[in-house]
């Protein structure tokens, strides 16, 4: 039943469309003119913390489908590593269009003041070769093992998510740290897989040299 549930398209489409929720919810907020004292604030904030969490859900599908032995999951990781990059697009375009307004000069005298911004963008940029590969032709392009190799850089998107947000509060870091202890148990369960798997391979080396030994 589970299974039959998780292959429907319309499990999909039903997943897509809660992704869709945040924003839709944003855009309602704003159309009733909802969005507080500081709606500039507000979207930043919104959109920053759910290019997090999509990042976060993204890293989550392997173990979950590993541990859970529900290995359907993966159709799912493809879209939320996708809408980590839109919420990510949508903050970065916050910055620039309306709380800049485009200004060049202002933007790269914020930055060098504030290095979290700096942080920030190039974890954005890091997400933009994973969106550009995301789809089935680039895995057959780059070959499996490389185009794993390029997915990887998800890590650091990940970790630089945690700083950028962890240096933008200024007191109450119970939330960054929060997102940073679940980055660094979604990182460290892949650690001990890959170091389990080393282990496998070498011990799968060494035991026909102890039966040839033996053997002989």
């Amino acid at each position: 039943m589970a299974t039959r549930i998780l292959t429907s398209r319309w499990t999909k489409v039903a997943v897509f469309l809660a992704c869709l929720q945040p924003v839709v919810a944003l855009g309602w907020r704003a159309w009733r003119q909802d969005l507080g004292a500081n709606p500039l604030e507000l979207i930043t904030h919104a959109t920053g913390d759910w290019t997090l969490r999509f990042l976060l859900l993204t890293l989550a599908v392997t173990p979950l489908r590993e541990l859970a032995g529900v290995p359907q999951l993966i159709r799912f990781r493809r879209m939320l590593g996708l809408f980590a990059f839109f919420y990510g697009s949508l903050h970065l375009l916050t910055y620039v269009w309306f709380d800049k307004f485009f200004d060049v000069h202002e933007m790269l005298s914020d930055i060098a003041k504030r290095p979290f911004i700096t942080v920030g963008f190039g974890g954005l940029l890091l997400m933009l070769p994973l969106a550009v590969t995301s789809t089935a032709g680039w895995i057959r392009r780059l070959g499996g093992r490389r185009w794993q190799l390029l997915h990887r850089l998800i890590y650091f998107s990940g970790l630089a998510g945690v700083i950028h947000y962890y240096w933008l509060v200024k007191s109450d870091i119970r939330l960054p740290a929060a997102y940073g202890a679940l980055l660094l148990s979604l990182l460290g369960y892949r650690l001990f897989v890959f170091a389990a798997k080393k282990r496998a391979a070498v011990q799968a080396i060494a035991r026909p040299d102890r039966q040839a030994r033996v053997s002989a």
